[in-house]
């Protein structure tokens, strides 16, 4: 385990602090250092709020703003990927590019998913 603990026993509350302030500094870290997901988040910032006020009812808010959630999270596995790629790998391999190119990629099938369910959702019906 990350935390070097062994077992199945909880954390406890000083666990559960670190493990949030790892996930905090992850968070962070990303935001200083990744273009795209600065990108991801400021369009987070102006699509969350839309999401509830554009949603008819609160299924529909939920599904908008709960679309938006996923790309984030695939931005940061990417760029995880990426940072780990360039570590082991620092000269260009076919592989290595090949890696990089289908994290970049399910990033992209994350915000085609926001795309297709916020214009089928929003789109006037006849």
């Amino acid at each position: 385990m990350a935390d070097g603990r062994a077992g199945i026993a909880p954390r406890g509350p000083l666990g559960v602090w670190n493990a949030t302030r790892w996930s905090l500094k992850g968070l962070r870290d990303a935001f200083l250092t990744e273009s795209s997901f600065r990108l991801e988040v400021y369009l987070f910032i102006v699509a969350a709020p839309l999401s509830f006020w554009l949603g008819e009812n609160v299924f529909e808010r939920v599904l908008l703003f709960g679309v938006l959630l996923p790309v984030l999270a695939m931005e940061l596995i990417n760029s995880g990927l990426e940072c780990v790629i360039d570590k082991l790998i620092p000269e260009f391999h076919e592989l290595a590019g090949r890696a990089k190119d289908m994290g970049s990629a399910a990033v992209f099938a994350c915000m085609l998913n926001v795309l297709v369910v916020w214009t089928v959702l929003l789109w006037p019906h006849s």
